[in-house]
């Protein structure tokens, strides 16, 4: 049951990184908020593996900041990729040398 909390709340960082963050036009709606969501699961469940108690303030507090640093540097570097590609993409057809 703690961990479809801690992945909802990974959910909610995500949602709130994708929502302040700029580039947020250069991806999808719910690709941050995932990769929130799956981020602290996964740090959830390593830390339960490696013998943390699910009812250790630490468990959330150390969860809950990797899915909010993980959530926002993908948010950063996925939004400043794609602004690029588009950029080389944009060049490339005005060029000519695009092919499909």
């Amino acid at each position: 049951m703690e961990l479809l909390f801690v992945a909802l709340g990974g959910a909610i960082l995500g949602t709130i990184a994708r929502y302040t963050l700029p580039r947020r036009a250069e991806y999808g709606v719910l690709v941050v908020p995932a990769i929130g969501t799956a981020a602290a699961a996964v740090v959830w469940v390593a830390l339960t593996w490696l013998g943390m108690a699910w009812d250790s303030g630490w468990i959330w507090l150390i969860s809950l900041l990797a899915a909010a640093a993980v959530s926002y540097g993908s948010a950063l570097l996925i939004g400043r990729g794609r602004e690029a590609a588009d950029e080389r993409l944009l060049a490339a057809l005005s060029a000519g040398t695009a092919t499909a």
